[in-house]
């Protein structure tokens, strides 16, 4: 399948319901990672675009205005709508996003249909949001509200666009916000056609604005807006700690932010070995490693240690690399320069380091972003590689002996979003459950995401916590009502 395939309709911003040019003109080229050659130039968004958009979600936010006079069940059916015509164009939106992202069509494509169920979900919610009414001592008639937070900012991260942008949008307009989307610069193509489907649904206008732009100069100016009250932000610790700062810098808005991880998965030698390779390779590999809570640390029990080293190379090698458009295809390019050069700096250090590489190592080919799939056995905690989040195709396999010393080892860490523990033994899953520091565990399992289930980190992994009701509770503001009652 080639990109020739695939027609882009939208390249401006999207404010008040349009697609118009960026204040200065300027625009910005979108790279192809499988390539390395420009897909089209995007308008380019910059303070005064950020003024103009919330000044939009603002007048959409008014007391009075169209979307704050519908009722809650409506605000549910246009969320519905906007899943139907997610769900018309699912092929279209995941090409799209395979293009300039370099994730694999049928990733994307899977993308796609979780999105659809996050709107339903939140659609469903709509209409449920209420407070309660509390004997409050005193003999007085007291009662709770439950009222959006406002105009909210949301920043979108490269690695799965679709998917962080469903998760942000749907709580923030099912509790009755309006929104400010700032995606990542990589990515703003799926972006921009999603707001197309967003102003097809019937969203009125200024409810969601699209920019694309650049962090330092877009998103710091969503993050610095005195008339946003909420900013959701997922992408690097870094750049997380700039929004908190941000925040405080402004008007102390509300905050959340889904970052970093370096997530440790143990295995312990009770485990069927087979399933456990292959549970650790879908945990390392998904997305070619692009994924916050990858499991970047894999911890093999000393008993079943050599077999599964063996076993997860050899599983490792049969990954098919090439174009992402191409059924078939397991492992696409990386995103950018910046992440690919990263990658193949941190695998320099694990060869300098002493880790003993076990396959992979370098790039694939000589155009596009493509990294070998690597992995490095014989790891210790000390390492660059055991510490820093690669954000790429790398296994790291550590060996450890006892339960106690796979909780202290899966907790020396800076990050806290996600683990995972393999095991027969029940006593170990419980323990290990309890004691690690992480917001998600999966016993047995990784990567179990759903709609229901609360998702964000502990530590430098951020604050807050997206999808589920936890999810939409971010979003709204409590609001105490207190009347005296008079005999």
């Amino acid at each position: 399948m080639s990109a020739k395939n695939i027609e882009i309709k939208y390249t401006n911003l999207f404010i008040n319901n349009e697609f118009v040019d960026a204040v200065s003109k300027k625009t910005f080229p979108v790279i192809n990672p499988a390539t390395e050659k420009i897909i089209t130039n995007v308008a380019e968004a910059d303070k005064a675009d950020v003024d103009i958009a919330v000044a939009a979600a603002k007048a959409a936010f008014a007391r009075k205005s169209e979307w704050r006079k519908l009722d809650a069940s409506a605000r549910g059916r246009l969320l519905d709508k906007l899943a139907d015509l997610m769900e018309r164009d699912a092929e279209e939106l995941a090409k799209l996003e395979a293009l300039e992202s370099g994730k694999i069509l049928g990733y994307c494509l899977f993308c796609v249909q979780h999105c659809v169920k996050v709107l339903r979900y939140y659609a469903g919610y709509a209409d449920k949001i209420h407070g309660n009414t509390i004997p409050a001592d005193g003999g007085n008639f007291a009662l709770t509200r439950k009222e959006p937070i406002g105009v909210v900012g949301q920043i979108i991260p490269w690695n799965v666009l679709l998917i962080m942008i469903t998760w942000k949008l749907a709580p923030a307009l099912a509790a009755g916000c309006t929104v400010v989307v700032k995606p990542a610069e990589q990515t703003p193509l799926t972006a921009l056609a999603v707001a197309a489907l967003i102003k097809e649904a019937g969203f009125p206008k200024g409810v969601v604005n699209v920019l694309p732009g650049y962090g330092p100069t877009a998103g710091a100016a969503v993050a610095l807006h005195n008339d946003i009250r909420k900013v959701a932000f997922t992408g690097s610790t870094e750049v997380g700690q700039k929004i908190l700062a941000y925040a405080g810098q402004s008007n102390l808005k509300n905050v959340s932010l889904e970052l970093g991880g370096k997530s440790p998965l143990v295995i312990f030698d009770d485990a069927d070995v087979d399933e456990a390779v292959e549970m650790a390779h879908m945990a390392t590999f998904t997305c070619q490693g692009q994924t916050c809570c990858a499991g970047s640390r894999i911890f093999v029990q000393a008993g079943i240690y050599d077999e599964f080293v063996r076993k997860a190379t050899a599983r490792a090698r049969q990954i098919k690399i090439g174009d992402p458009l191409e059924y078939g295809v397991d492992q696409g390019p990386q995103i950018d320069q910046p992440s690919f050069d990263k990658i193949l700096r941190l695998i320099g250090t694990g060869k300098a380091q002493g880790a003993k590489l076990q396959t992979g190592g370098d790039r694939f080919g000589t155009q596009g972003y493509f990294v070998q799939p690597t992995i490095f056995s014989d790891v210790t905690d000390d390492m660059t590689i055991a510490k820093e989040e690669i954000f790429g195709p790398v296994q790291s396999i550590f060996k450890f002996n006892t339960l106690e010393e796979a909780i202290e080892r899966a907790n020396k860490t800076e990050y806290g979003l996600a683990a995972g523990v393999i095991t027969k033994n029940i006593y170990n899953a419980l323990e290990f459950s309890q004691a690690v520091e992480a917001g998600s565990v999966w016993v047995n399992c990784y990567m179990a995401i759903t709609t229901q289930l609360p998702f964000g980190g502990y530590k430098r992994s951020g604050i807050g916590r997206e999808m589920g009701e936890d999810g939409l509770q971010g979003y709204l503001e409590t609001k105490t009502i207190v009347m005296a009652v008079k005999k």
